[in-house]
């Protein structure tokens, strides 16, 4: 009896893996789901999903399409095409922690077999699908990349809670070690996606995610440290870029906040600049300082907050302080690298009683410490010393809850009234 065989393999069933797996499947394609994680692996099979934008129709959607998932690395050998979409967070060192691209690239390389094609969707410095994902491939295979198999790396492009763009009407950058693993990779992703755009190699592609993700990051920082100073001198500039924003030329909105989050803006510049440094010898300066603005802009708001405070005479320390939205973005439950986790910590060493309302939040630890949850939205508001909106979900309205507060830091820019102060 012959093994079933899949259009692709997908290693990581994550942010990036599953929605990826999704498409693959709604347009035709058979995919295998590879993780190291057996509760992943298992709760999926189970019809369960971990993820925000999968819901649990999603996944019987995906099941009923002949999708399986499975913690056999030999089943690798079964597919077409392996694409890694693995998680690379930062390492002490501020570069990229490539162990379970490493990980993932193994198990490939054990299993690898002629004519197949491996793409590195993980976000990660430019030359690591060269330089560490295609030594180890040859080395654990016998077979020689370019020749008898495909290589390419591809950058994921997800963005959580988009209900505009997802994986198939976003543009899919591709780059291959040679000009025929170029096509080939473009011919794959062009069978479900709909727009394909070729670099010219894997190192272009590998910067082309770095460049806009560092885009962000710096233009975040402008408004950040406009956001300080605007407020030092009375100046709104909530409204000031909105004036702006009416140039149709030249020119971008991005809003300040309480700092930045998530898995790519406030990590992935930093691959770019640890690559420049170990590599160059000298520093990014425009993304160290972005980085340096954004990391800070949570004490910034703690430090706000208690001059509310103390404004009316009263004390930071003991005061009820109540945090709006705890993830990194509005509408989602993720909570990587959300800036609310500084803020509470600053707000808790200054001797605030914190307390959070988040509806996509059912728990949530600072530390070690498990931050009180309350489910009586406009109770809190009422009763706290202190809210503070940290993230707008669409749940909230802003101006009403800051109509009910004593006292409304609005760190979004979404409130109207006179009633909140604003950042």
């Amino acid at each position: 009896m012959h093994p079933v065989r899949y259009d692709a393999v997908i290693l990581g069933l994550g942010y990036v893996g599953l929605p990826l797996a999704q498409q693959a499947i709604r347009s035709g394609l058979s995919v295998l789901g590879f993780d190291v994680n057996a509760a992943v692996v298992d709760a999926l099979g189970a019809g369960r999903s971990h993820v925000d934008d999968l819901s649990e129709a999603d996944v019987a959607e995906m099941l009923a399409g002949g999708f399986r998932t499975t913690v056999d690395e030999s089943l690798i050998a079964t597919a077409d095409v392996a694409v890694i979409c693995v998680p690379t967070p930062l390492s002490d060192g501020d570069g990229p922690d490539l162990r379970a691209v490493t990980g993932a690239t193994e198990a490939i390389g054990r299993n690898l077999r002629p004519g197949m094609l491996v793409v590195l969707e993980s976000t990660t410095y430019p030359g690591t699908t060269d330089d560490v994902v295609r030594p180890l491939l040859e080395r654990l295979s016998g077979l020689v990349a370019g020749r008898d198999f495909h290589l390419a790396f591809s950058p994921e492009r997800i963005d959580p809670g988009n209900e505009q763009f997802g994986p198939r009407n976003t543009p899919k950058v591709v780059g291959g070690y040679t000009a025929g693993c170029t096509e080939r990779v473009a011919q794959f992703y062009g069978r479900f996606i709909d727009t394909v755009v070729r670099t010219r190699g894997t190192r272009e592609a590998e910067t082309a995610k770095l460049l806009e993700n560092t885009y962000r990051h710096v233009n975040i920082a402008l408004v950040n440290e406009m956001a300080r100073f605007c407020h030092e001198l009375d100046i709104d500039l909530w409204d000031v870029i909105h004036a702006a924003s009416t140039k149709p030329f030249g020119f971008q909105a991005f809003y300040p906040g309480p700092g930045v989050g998530g898995h790519c803006i406030p990590i992935d510049p930093n691959y770019l600049s640890h690559n420049v440094r170990s590599k160059l010898g000298y520093p990014f300066r425009f993304v160290e300082l972005a980085q340096e603005i954004n990391a800070t802009m949570p004490a910034y708001v703690a430090r706000r907050a208690q001059n509310l405070l103390n404004a009316d005479g009263q004390a930071v320390h003991g005061a009820r302080v109540l945090l709006l939205g705890v993830t990194y973005k509005a509408n989602i439950a993720d909570q990587r690298e959300s800036p609310a986790t500084p803020l509470a910590r600053q707000l808790a060493a200054l001797g605030a009683k914190l307390s959070y309302h988040d509806p996509h939040v059912l728990r949530w630890s600072v530390g070690d410490v498990e931050v009180p949850r309350t489910d009586d939205l406009e109770g809190a508001a009422a009763a706290a010393d202190l809210v503070i909106l940290v993230q707008h979900h669409r749940e909230y309205d802003a101006d009403h809850l800051a109509g009910i507060a004593k006292r409304f830091f609005d760190t979004r820019g979404v409130t109207h009234g006179a009633e909140a102060h604003r950042l």
